[in-house]
């Protein structure tokens, strides 16, 4: 045994983790089985038992601690035993011990009442959020970016849905929708007009004030789909080092976005019971919790097989995709998957692509299936299109096809 371990033990008794003592060695093999090294583990563990014994000097029993309980801890002036040097709880430190608190949350031997997000946030918002999942079935990702929005607002709505009027409504929106981008304020109206069809619904506002939001002006499918020509989608898969773990699954990544024309959503959700290696298949959970039945063409299949005989264990986790490092845990969102295409197309040497995102690649497995002859129909089942006006969207960028129906320009007749 190494001198650092027997100081650790030495610290590990002088910290006596009180009423959190029989949970750190189910933090200790739940650090384990995610990959962490055993010195990692140790830190983790130690500042854990140095929560513990700071709740018993305090005299905080197991049931009460919170969010805030964790913040007294992050910056009280440390004068527990255990030979730490650093008098006050670092950044890194404080964010172990939260790691431990969600811990033990995710196992409800702590009350959730400090779950982030959460704190502070009024019971109509609470409401409101729940709705969005449970009655009208919004992704968690669109149901946070809508209450997001709705927060922002209300200082300015104001706490009384009752006194709400058209032009107090149409006024907020427009103010929200000059200091945002085009994009931005179309998200900012829905959410609106969200909320307020959620209010009438219950009774708290007069009915029909959605109707006072006013729209931002958009074409449907009037700019062109942004897409790379079938030579610079392969470029990019080929830029992935597959002698690396990060290189295996990114080639795996782009691979299903180039083949399927998976949304950045669908590659993050991807279990492994949704793969059906015999069959040659995966399930898609798409919009709307559709799920869909998609052939897993041979490239991707590979590249799929290659990536998870050598992926790290991430415990009992679903998830096809993890980080490449420790704590081997599932992508944290769908900006992980775009960021995946940004650095292939720099690493492929693409300056100016139309865009850097996972759609980019979306689009231009469509553009090139329909440039192949593929038709609408087929295009549309696969990229799952609700509306077949959807996919015609592609349409415009095929030349060859544009060319055969253009009707000859009028000779020019004098007067």
């Amino acid at each position: 045994m190494s001198d650092r371990d027997c100081r650790s033990e030495v610290r590990e008794v002088f910290l006596n983790a009180g009423a959190l003592a029989p949970f750190t060695e189910a933090f200790r093999a739940f650090l384990a089985a995610r990959g962490h090294t055993a010195l990692v583990v140790s830190d983790y563990i130690r500042s854990a038992r140095h929560f513990g014994h700071w709740l018993s000097l305090e005299g905080i029993a197991r049931e009460n601690v919170d969010d805030d309980v964790v913040k007294r801890f992050a910056t009280h002036r440390c004068r527990c035993p255990g030979g730490r040097r650093c008098r006050r709880v670092s950044r890194r430190y404080a964010a172990r011990v939260r790691r431990f608190v969600r811990f033990l949350q995710d196992r409800d031997d702590l009350p959730r009442t400090a779950v982030a997000g959460e704190i502070g946030m009024p019971p109509r918002l609470v409401s409101f959020h729940n709705h969005l999942l449970n009655e009208r079935g919004l992704a968690p990702s669109t149901a946070a970016r809508h209450l997001r929005h709705v927060a922002a607002l209300l200082p300015t709505l104001g706490d009384e849905p009752q006194s709400y009027n058209a032009g107090t409504v149409r006024q907020v929106a427009l103010d929200a929708a000059q200091v945002s981008s085009r994009a931005e304020a179309k998200t900012v109206v829905t959410a609106l007009r969200v909320y307020l069809c959620f209010l009438a619904t219950r009774g708290e506002c007069r009915p029909g004030l959605d109707h006072a939001v006013p729209t931002v002006p958009q074409w449907r499918l009037s700019a062109l789909p942004r897409y790379l020509p079938p030579a610079d989608v392969e470029r990019v898969i080929a830029s992935c080092d597959t002698r690396t773990l990060p290189g295996l699954r990114d080639r795996a990544i782009l691979l299903l976005l180039a083949r399927l024309g998976l949304r950045a959503g669908d590659a993050l959700g991807l279990r492994l019971d949704d793969l059906d290696w015999a069959e040659a298949s995966l399930r898609v959970r798409g919009k709307g919790r559709r799920d869909v039945r998609l052939p897993l063409p041979q490239d991707a299949g590979d590249a799929l097989l290659a990536y998870l005989e050598r992926r790290r264990s991430g415990g009992p986790e679903p998830r096809v995709f993890l980080r490449s490092f420790a704590p081997y845990r599932p992508l944290a969102d769908s900006t992980c998957i775009s960021t995946v295409v940004r650095r292939a197309l720099g690493r492929a040497g693409i300056i100016s692509p139309p865009s850097r995102g996972a759609n980019l690649l979306r689009h231009s497995a469509a553009t090139t299936l329909l440039r192949d002859g593929a038709t609408l129909d087929a295009i549309s089942a696969l990229l799952r299109h609700r509306s077949l006006d959807t996919t015609a969207h592609y349409a415009k960028v095929d030349l060859p096809m544009l060319r055969r129906v253009v009707q000859p320009w009028p000779e020019h007749t004098p007067c």
